[in-house]
């Protein structure tokens, strides 16, 4: 990854409100700064590279930082009672592409892994949103958080009328069988229906039905789930053919794919009532 120009770009979106949701000092809003794009850069740079041991090359400033940031929103969670020598402190982070940006920038992040390009030609009529690079401070990974930026997504998602949400989500690790059974769950029982389906690309693909389905127990599969893939699934994802190791951040990834239609009643109407709560 290397240095970028973190200036915020003409494709990003700016115009929504400045607050998309609340809870007690915690709030979520997009990057509206170059100073705060640079701040989920180098959260991203603590979680991703000091953490967990992403051994790809990052900028001398120690921050997580490539091409496709400057046209991308950026999802920040804050805490309001913590104030830094120059801004609020951010605790966690999203990053969202839109189709019609990728599309004028030269494509989405998950190209590299998936033949996600092949699935949106496919649907012209939708508006797909790439969700990434999401990573929150550890004394931070509570439902809290990550309600708050659910919020956040689902205000941008209601803007922006999108029809469908995907993104890479991660297992730590590049041994996929240390994944066996979880990876077995997803392949037996959430694999993505043929009209929404996406598959690793050749180079890369990682089979993900390492274990049989009669030999998967789900309680134990969902315990040892990341919970990023859990809250996924929780709203109705399904998953893309194949897993892929990513050696530069050291994990096995899996495409999520989530259509909006797909999202049960009662979430909807959760994140609907509670994105601008206040308490």
């Amino acid at each position: 990854m290397s240095q970028v120009d973190s200036t915020p770009s003409p494709f990003t979106a700016p115009h929504l409100v400045a607050v998309l949701g609340r809870i007690g000092t915690m709030e979520v809003c997009l990057a509206q700064t170059e100073a705060e794009i640079v701040s989920a850069q180098q959260l991203r740079f603590k979680v991703f590279f000091d953490e967990l041991g992403a051994k790809g090359s990052a900028s001398l400033e120690q921050r997580d930082a490539d091409r496709f940031d400057p046209v991308c929103d950026h999802l920040l969670v804050y805490d309001t009672s913590i104030i830094g020598p120059k801004h609020k402190q951010i605790v966690g982070t999203y990053r969202l592409m839109r189709s019609e940006v990728a599309h004028k920038t030269g494509g989405f992040y998950s190209a590299s892994e998936y033949t996600i390009d092949s699935l949106v030609a496919a649907k012209p009529q939708m508006h797909f949103l790439e969700l990434g690079r999401s990573c929150v401070l550890p004394e931070y990974r509570s439902k809290r958080t990550v309600e708050l930026l659910w919020q956040g997504i689902w205000s941008y998602c209601r803007y922006h009328s999108i029809d469908v949400m995907f993104g890479c989500a991660s297992f730590q690790g590049t041994v996929p069988a240390a994944h066996a059974l979880p990876l077995s769950f997803l392949h037996h029982n959430c694999r993505a229906t043929p009209d929404w389906d996406v598959k690793a690309l050749p180079s890369l693909y990682q089979p993900m039905d390492l274990v049989p389905s009669e030999a998967v127990n789900p309680k134990v599969a969902l315990f040892a789930m990341p919970p990023l893939i859990k809250g996924y699934l929780r709203l109705g994802a399904m998953i893309g053919d194949g897993a892929v190791v990513d050696h530069d951040f050291g994990t096995t990834d899996v495409l999520i794919i989530l259509p909006v239609s797909r999202i049960s009643t009662r979430y909807v109407s959760h994140y609907i009532s509670n994105a601008k709560r206040f308490d």
